[in-house]
């Protein structure tokens, strides 16, 4: 490793090579009455001029952002306007899709000009000026191996490893500058390897010398990502899938597959976020190669089952050889390379909500406990029609550089497949609280319907007996237990009939899934406490996984409530989340423990999952003493962040979270 180099970025000592941000601009666009694409044309060619090339210390794959992030394209009084008459996503710039980065590679950006309008064929110009200073730069500092790749790529097609990792680096710094967010990898030892087969072949280049350009190439992803948009620092999406179906019935693992775990574990850094997909097929060996990084503290890798996805994916209406292709977006949510435009994270339904809007209108009136779940189901439909009822005349903002990663289609207006998917939220809480409800209404009758909701009403402050029984002696999901299991299944299975059959106005399909993201904590403030006995201001737990309050303490029962379900049904993503108490591995045999957990949960089905080592203790101590916990990792929800630069409420989930023994 270039230690220099490494020091260097993770000192974050070259942000002070940075300059002040450009301009706001905006009101001169709006003024001139400038398209959109114009608009992003002119802000990209402005920043690429502006640039100032810098070469760290011994940095083979380089280039980095010298100018902040840049101004908006739109005054607010414009954004405004747009919002009125369109339905904005997120920031309204496109984000969490996966070009098919290998298609630039092969063409060249010059050869690229043959399908670009005017504003890509600006980009491309600007790009390659900027290319030609860091050449310059490269020949002054007496760089020659630089400015040889420079004077190749990203004019011409890549014919080296080295040339292939430089083009990407390029094109990954323009897609950040041009405003688009969370640009995915995709299955880079895929489309990479070829280019490494090659050298490796041909003797140019031996897999250690291979090896050391790949750890230049991931510290890259490092050097710019506190300009990234995302939640928190971490949440940039920049995903990397490894392994997989390779689409001829074999599977894909091979040298660059070890070596990029190999970095990663060496590294130890949170970009780029491995992702491993793996099948009934795939060797223990394999689980443990991951449980190395888990053993790390990495919160990564996340695994995708193909024999879950895949499947999946074509029953929603995928080709065959487009769904053996998937990769995720930014987080876990299951897209296609090159031929998507999905908008995966589009909304998010609540199932808390659901029971609790459930409980308060219809428990009383309910006769039968049947008669209350088909209350929550058509609190759960109606919560997915208010959802897709906001998706109208959906407008982002064009990304005349991006499209040049799809041959010159504008991608804005969409691709192959634009399916929208919904997250499904706090199912444990949900799940938890029929469970409840069954046992001490309809089933005991211990508990009157008046009794339930004047202790819910009132965050149970007086009804400690029943608190108590709610939170530590009812059957909870994560335990195997069967009750408990089955409106788990239940739950998702509603979920799934809500959302079947509806098409969105791009001719795409709305599907469902078992992730949170950062609704986990903003929907369960939207509510006060749940029949589950969750408290007031207290969150649900991420994604795919047990309450925060459930005492379980064996993993394995967790995998058997969580494979429960037919996961096929809400192959949108969400992983289930496993957090183990990072001592246990400092017993060797448990790495393999944990290795096989892993396989465990993939051959009952699983769709996916991510674990996470923590230490309690350390978690707390760096609350108090940030300054000595700098590189300190934890998994949030699908994404892996440095723990103190989170706000307090993500911090305190983590710490909140379980910690099991293997």
């Amino acid at each position: 490793m270039n230690r220099e180099l490494y020091e260097t970025v993770t000192s974050h000592r070259h942000r002070e090579l940075r300059r002040e941000p450009l301009p706001d601009l905006s009101a001169e666009y709006a003024a001139k009455n400038l398209s959109p694409r114009a608009r992003m044309s002119d802000r990209f060619c402005r920043l690429m001029n502006a640039e100032t090339p810098h070469i760290l210390p011994g940095q083979k794959i380089v280039f980095l952002r010298t100018v902040p992030k840049p101004y908006d394209c739109f005054t607010e009084a414009e954004w405004e306007d747009i919002r009125s008459k369109h339905f904005i996503h997120e920031l309204g710039y496109i984000s969490n899709i996966c070009p098919d980065h290998s298609f630039l590679l092969k063409t060249g950006l010059l050869a690229a000009k043959d399908f670009a309008d005017e504003y890509g064929k600006a980009d491309i110009d600007a790009l390659l000026d900027l290319v030609a200073r860091y050449r310059d730069e490269a020949l002054r500092i007496g760089r020659k191996d630089a400015a040889e790749v420079l004077e190749r790529v990203p004019a011409y097609p890549a014919r080296t490893f080295r040339e292939a990792l430089q083009f990407f680096r390029i094109v990954h710094f323009a897609l950040w500058a041009e405003g688009n967010y969370h640009n995915t990898v995709g299955r880079f030892d895929k489309w990479m390897m070829p280019y490494l087969r090659a050298d490796l072949d041909g003797g140019r280049i031996t897999k250690e010398e291979a090896y050391e350009l790949l750890l230049d190439f991931f510290l890259s992803f490092n050097i710019d990502s506190d300009l990234y948009n995302g939640i928190q620092q971490g949440d940039n999406g920049q995903s990397m899938m490894l392994g997989g179906d390779d689409g001829a019935g074999g599977q894909i693992w091979n040298d660059l597959t070890d070596m990029c775990l190999r970095a990663s574990g060496e590294l130890r850094l949170i970009d780029p976020k491995i992702n491993l997909r793996v099948s009934a097929k795939t060797p223990l060996s394999v689980y443990e190669e991951g449980t190395k990084l888990t053993k790390v503290g990495l919160g990564f890798p996340q695994y995708s089952n193909d024999d879950t996805v895949i499947p999946a994916l074509i029953g929603l209406g995928y080709d065959p050889a487009d769904a053996a292709d998937y990769t995720v977006a930014a987080c876990w949510e299951f897209i296609i390379p090159g031929k998507g435009m999905e908008i995966a994270n589009i909304g998010a339904m609540s199932y808390p909500l659901a029971v609790d809007r459930a409980f308060r209108a219809s428990l009383k009136t309910s006769p039968t406990f049947e008669d209350f779940t088909a209350a929550v189901e058509r609190e759960i439909r109606a919560e997915v029609d208010e959802i897709t009822a906001k998706v109208k005349d959906l407008w982002f903002v064009p990304s005349p550089f991006l499209d040049l990663l799809y041959g010159g289609r504008d991608i804005s207006k969409g691709n192959k497949y634009n399916n929208f998917g919904i997250h499904g939220t706090g199912i444990s809480c949900a799940a938890d609280s029929l469970t409840a409800i069954k046992k001490y209404v309809y089933d005991e009758k211990s508990v009157s319907p008046e009794e339930y909701l004047a202790a819910v009403d009132t965050d149970f402050e007086g009804y400690d007996e029943l608190l108590h029984r709610l939170r530590y002696e009812t059957p909870k999901t994560g335990s195997a237990d069967g009750e408990a299991d089955r409106w788990l299944v239940w739950l998702t299975e509603a979920f799934r009939r809500a959302v079947d059959g509806r098409t969105n106005e791009r001719g795409g399909i709305w599907r469902a899934g078992t992730g949170s993201a950062m609704f986990y904590l903003w929907h369960a403030a939207e509510i006060g406490a749940s029949p589950d006995g969750r408290r007031k201001n207290e969150p649900f737990a991420a994604n795919f996984s047990p309450s925060l309050f459930a005492k379980i303490d064996n993993p394995v029962d967790i995998v058997k409530s969580y494979t429960e379900p037919d996961l096929k049904k809400v192959c949108n993503g969400g992983p289930l989340t496993l957090e183990f108490d990072a001592g246990i591995f400092s017993e060797p045999e448990n790495c393999t423990k944990v290795a096989e957990l892993v396989r465990f949960f993939i051959r009952r089905g699983g769709h996916q999952l991510q674990l996470n080592a923590v230490s309690r203790e350390s978690l707390l101590d760096a609350q108090v003493h940030p300054e000595k916990y700098e590189r300190l990792i934890v998994r949030i929800w699908g994404w892996s962040a440095y723990f103190v630069e989170l706000d307090r409420e993500f911090q305190d989930h983590v710490i909140r979270r379980h910690e099991y023994q293997v």
